[in-house]
């Protein structure tokens, strides 16, 4: 379940727990005329960088341009923290982030392993996102709810929203 506490006080050490612990996220360039698509991240805080397997010949790849910007969707796994990354997203053959993220789920796309020849690596260089973590507690969304429509001045608190930058 996500903190409030944690989201207020340390939004960015959330953020990356958060990244970490899912199975895939939507991820979707900007500009082109293509749909977002569910992949697998495997995140660096030291960088701010998300990294994802992909082949060479998929239609992401070839969108690709420099200076392309990307946006990666998180939704926790208890539904109760949403978060949208963004940033600068680059094709890279990088054989040494290749074989820090190897996995048997990995392995099992690629015929030839590490060195099939249409393995590459998209890198996002995280540089801002927006987080949002809500109450999962049914009970404590209604009180919320109702203390809100007694007092016309009282938001419900069912939330924490942070937006985060990255150097």
């Amino acid at each position: 379940m996500a903190s409030f506490n944690e989201a207020r006080e340390h939004p960015a050490r959330q953020l990356w727990d958060q990244v970490n612990d899912i199975h895939a996220g939507m991820l979707g360039i900007d500009g082109p005329d293509m749909h977002m698509q569910p992949m697998a991240p495997n995140a660096d805080p030291k960088t701010n960088t998300i990294w994802f397997y992909t082949k060479s010949d998929a239609e992401i790849v070839r969108a690709i341009k420099p200076g392309t910007r990307a946006h990666f969707c998180v939704v926790g796994k208890d539904h109760d923290y949403h978060a949208c990354l963004a940033g600068r997203i680059e094709v890279r053959q990088d054989a040494a982030k290749i074989e820090e993220y190897w996995n048997s789920v990995v392995a099992a796309w690629y015929e030839h392993g590490k060195k099939d020849p249409n393995l590459v690596m998209l890198a996002l260089h995280v540089d801002d996102a927006d987080i949002w973590v809500s109450t999962g507690s049914k009970l404590k969304f209604g009180w919320e709810i109702a203390k809100a429509n007694l007092d016309d001045e009282k938001m419900p608190d069912v939330g924490v929203r942070q937006h985060l930058q990255f150097a």
